[in-house]
């Protein structure tokens, strides 16, 4: 018999430990969306998964999936599959079998896109390079060591507009610093003298910040750690990519149409 890999094992395993206790009292379903209509399989299935789902896990999305005769269950960045009857419960990719492209992930990307035009730009950071004609927003932390990586990239970045959302979530050190940098009188400077050279700008922090309104998009949007990027097509990018990698994203992302968001 065929075993799985042990890292595809152990990403199941894991996904499964984060979304699911063994027992009922566990319960609760905090989605606020209305869902599917009642009495068709997906409200069924939205129904049993609600009362097995950690505390806190939140339903967002039940359909039918393309693959076997299964469905597709979306938690937050995760995606489950299971039967109508919810006998089989599938947690790990779905691998195409000529390409191996992960589908899976592809898929998550597709139902996670982030409506670019949409963003309150307002809100963030604005650096331009060159001409700026591609963007990119991230939210980063001023105390994310891989946040600081990320602005070593930035800066061998041509002809890009980069908005950084100040996400401070790592301690309370890092509101501090965020109210002091942006309070900065040129924001932008003030960001990089602290990511790039370790100054911090020299205020109290005391104006009014759009802090709160940040954390609200990004628990909106999904975001559950720093840096995360959102490129122009609406994809998402986890973690400090290397600026090859980085390159290689935007200019797909300068190729392709923002993602149909669902």
């Amino acid at each position: 018999m065929t075993r799985p890999t042990f890292p595809a094992f152990a990403t199941a395993l894991a996904l499964t430990a984060v979304l699911f206790l063994a027992g009922p009292a566990w319960a609760q379903h905090t989605s606020s969306d209305p869902g599917p209509k009642p009495g068709t399989p997906e409200a069924a299935i939205r129904d049993k998964l609600a009362s097995r789902l950690l505390k806190g896990r939140r339903i967002d999305a039940v359909s039918k999936s393309p693959y076997f005769d299964f469905y597709e269950v979306r938690v937050g960045q995760n995606l489950l599959y299971t039967d109508a009857a919810v006998t089989y419960i599938f947690a790990g990719p779905v691998l195409d079998g000529k390409t191996l492209e992960n589908l899976t992930e592809t898929r998550i990307g597709e139902l996670t896109a982030v409506k670019f035009d949409e963003l309150p730009l307002q809100n963030a950071i604005k650096m331009v390079s060159g001409n700026g004609s591609r963007k990119v927003a991230y939210f980063s932390d001023p105390n994310c060591p891989y946040c600081k990586a990320l602005e070593h990239t930035r800066t061998g970045l041509k002809d890009t507009t980069v908005y950084v959302f100040l996400y401070p979530i790592l301690s309370e050190d890092s509101v501090v610093k965020a109210r002091s940098l942006w309070c900065a009188g040129d924001r932008a400077q003030a960001w990089n003298d602290w990511m790039l050279k370790g100054k911090m700008a020299a205020n109290p922090g005391t104006c009014e910040t759009p802090l709160l309104s940040n954390h609200a998009l990004g628990e909106r949007i999904g975001v559950q750690a720093t840096p995360t990027l959102v490129l122009s097509n609406g994809q998402r990018l986890a973690g400090a990519p290397t600026g090859e990698d980085l390159e290689r994203a935007l200019a797909v992302a300068e190729k392709q149409p923002p993602h149909q968001v669902n």
